[in-house]
């Protein structure tokens, strides 16, 4: 971090406007760029914090142009070997990959990651080169993690159907996770005995190197979790990806033209025998049905009219009586042989009989 610089020229900043800055300078500032992002209270997608990112992956990518034309670090050469002062310079790719996750463009989010997946791996193979820490280094993209025999071993053909998981390999996994992470919170206690040291200007070089290795020590733990979540995010961004193509292929074909309705009846002679299968319309409407019930005289309100009727009846029959009476009287022959006939009729036969209409 800047503040825990304690040479002079880390401090320093150019004299004017046509002096290149120095390596240390873009380092510090590009450090504490990241430390003020990743400590801000406002939202990483508002346009100040995005500006800073930016600007901050901008003086970090000058360091790291101007660290490789100096060829600060070799592969050739041991951890002891390299100077207390060129320490920082490794945090250089992790300190870009961090801010390099701070961007939030949702359109370049695949690119993102990988980008800062890249920077991660290339600050733990540097780590890994000088036996800084000891750590399992994770396989880069595209390469396979498993032995060429474990398929074979597990009865799994290489381009079958998942295997079942390993519980052994997810338990050795939660272990390293628990180990990192004690590992972390030791070293983030140790640098905070140490930074006082160094914010005070009386460290000595045995402790600036300390302070350094630490925050190297340390940054390999963040990686490596930087890197489990960007392999999981990887896998869903690429399978987001895959559904919007396909939803845009789909959007693309013709539409199909709506489909007519149609009654589930064999035919049309079905239909109209045993009904479509759900109720019919109304052939009528209520005025239409009621003034068929009134001329039909089957309406509660037209009992009047049928007494009337009733008693027109009545008078029909007294007519009919007086009729007979009056044909009596007359002496018709006609009328005297039906009520002798029926005279004698009723003497042969008891009242009642023949009378089948009110038995049950």
């Amino acid at each position: 971090m800047a503040e825990c610089e304690n040479s002079s020229d880390v401090r320093q900043t150019p004299s004017s406007d046509t002096e290149p800055p120095k390596l240390s300078d873009l380092l510090d500032r590009g450090w504490k760029t990241f430390e003020e992002v990743d400590g801000t209270d406002e939202a990483l997608g508002s346009n100040s914090v995005q500006v800073k990112v930016k600007r901050g992956i901008g003086m970090l990518e000058d360091a790291s142009r101007m660290a490789a034309q100096l060829d600060l670090f070799s592969r050739n050469e041991e951890l002891e070997e390299i100077a207390t002062a060129d320490l920082k310079y490794l945090l250089l790719p992790a300190l870009l990959g961090a801010l390099t996750m701070k961007q939030t463009s949702r359109e370049k989010r695949l690119e993102v990651v990988q980008t800062a997946r890249a920077y991660f791996m290339d600050f733990l193979r540097r780590c890994k080169e000088y036996n800084i820490s000891q750590f399992e280094l994770p396989a880069s993209t595209g390469e396979d993690t498993s032995g060429p025999d474990e398929g074979s071993e597990n009865g799994c053909a290489a381009k079958s159907a998942p295997c079942p998981p390993d519980l052994v390999s997810m338990a050795a996994q939660r272990q390293s996770k628990i180990e990192r992470y004690r590992q972390k919170k030791e070293l983030e206690a140790r640098l905070s005995d140490v930074r006082r040291a160094v914010d005070s200007g009386k460290a000595d070089d045995e402790v600036s190197r300390d302070f350094y290795l630490l925050n190297v020590r340390r940054w390999v733990t963040v990686c490596l979790e930087e890197i489990e979540s960007i392999d999981q995010e990887v896998e869903i961004l690429k399978k987001m990806d895959v559904l919007k193509h396909s939803a845009t292929r789909q959007s693309a074909q013709p539409a199909r033209p709506p489909m007519k309705p149609f009654i589930l009846t064999k035919d049309a002679v079905q239909a109209r025998v045993f009904g479509a299968g759900y109720p019919s319309l109304p052939t009528m409407t209520v005025d239409d049905w009621y003034e068929q019930h009134r001329k039909h005289g089957a309406l509660p309100d037209q009992g009047i009219p049928r007494r009337v009727a009733v008693e027109d009846d009545a008078d029909a029959k007294e007519r009919e009586e007086e009729e007979k009476e009056r044909k009596a009287e007359q002496d018709d022959e006609e009328a005297l042989m039906k009520a002798r006939n029926w005279d004698d009729w009723k003497d042969s036969h008891r009242r009642g009989y023949g009378n089948r209409q009110n038995m049950g």
